[in-house]
């Protein structure tokens, strides 16, 4: 009963921290489709697909996605440490069953949390699809006459949160609706895919990179450590600094050259040569 406990507290454990790890790819996602938004639709004479109109939408997803993916990528590199750190933790434990207070296991690398992380922001973009979907013939109406089939107070609410909270995926389709297009809604579901492929591929790679990243400082310190001790020491006679040393062979040699000069007598310079 105990492990169940503990396995349960885990489980929600890993839950909260994929909640936080999406919270602010969340926020840039909102950002995005608020701009979208604001820049697509300020123009009322404007109508339909038009040019400027798929480069916004292609401009603010592609920057969301960017960030998303640049998040996960951190992430990823930050949970790889930890995976390490607890492995050695565990390591030194030996398995006697002691508990280690001071490391939380939920922050460990592994390569389903980031496609988890995704699935969470995926959760608006598919409820932002079916909403609209579910509303398409209203939506449709309105927007083929819209002042003898007005939208109701609570549904036209309903469809500015999505614009806001989901537009990088919802605006599309209502652009081609505007263009006489017959789509449905319900296909923008499928733009679901793309945070849990950025949110998962970047995260396995950024821990891979932080593993490539230790190995290579692991290698330039094992060859800094190998080229020191190849290295020649050099000995130290009579207990003086190596500086002290060459410093006294070169006033000993000049005081040969002179006395040689001088008496005709070869002397050495025994007493300061190695």
């Amino acid at each position: 009963m105990s492990e169940f406990k503990e396995n349960w507290k885990l489980f929600w454990k890993n839950v909260w921290e994929c909640v936080k790890a999406s919270l602010l790819a969340l926020i840039m996602y909102f950002a995005a489709s608020s701009f979208l938004f604001m820049m697509t639709m300020q123009d009322e004479k404007v109508v339909g697909f038009t040019g400027g109109r798929l480069a916004w939408v292609i401009g603010c997803a592609a920057v969301a996605l960017a960030s998303h993916g640049f998040l996960m990528y951190a992430n990823g590199g930050t949970g790889y440490e930890r995976l390490v750190s607890g492995n050695m933790k565990r390591m030194s434990a030996g398995g006697t069953g002691v508990r280690i207070s001071s490391h939380k296991e939920e922050k460990e690398y592994r390569a389903w949390r980031g496609f988890a992380s995704g699935a969470l922001v995926t959760l608006f973009v598919v409820a932002a699809g079916l909403f609209m979907g579910a509303n398409q013939t209203a939506i449709d109406l309105a927007l083929a006459d819209p002042k003898n089939n007005p939208l109701s107070t609570g549904l036209a609410i309903g469809v500015l949160i999505v614009y806001f909270l989901s537009g990088w995926s919802v605006l599309p389709f209502y652009f081609l609706a505007q263009s006489g297009m017959v789509v449905s809604y319900y296909w923008s579901c499928l733009f679901g895919v793309l945070p849990i492929l950025v949110s998962g591929i970047f995260y396995i790679v950024g821990a891979y990179g932080r593993r490539n990243k230790a190995i290579r400082e692991q290698e330039l310190a094992d060859r800094a450590a190998a080229a020191a001790a190849a290295k020649p020491k050099k000995i130290n006679y009579g207990g003086l600094p190596a500086e002290n040393i060459e410093a006294a062979c070169l006033r000993g040699l000049t005081e040969t050259t002179f006395a040689r000069r001088r008496t005709g007598r070869k002397k050495r310079c025994s007493t300061f040569l190695p």
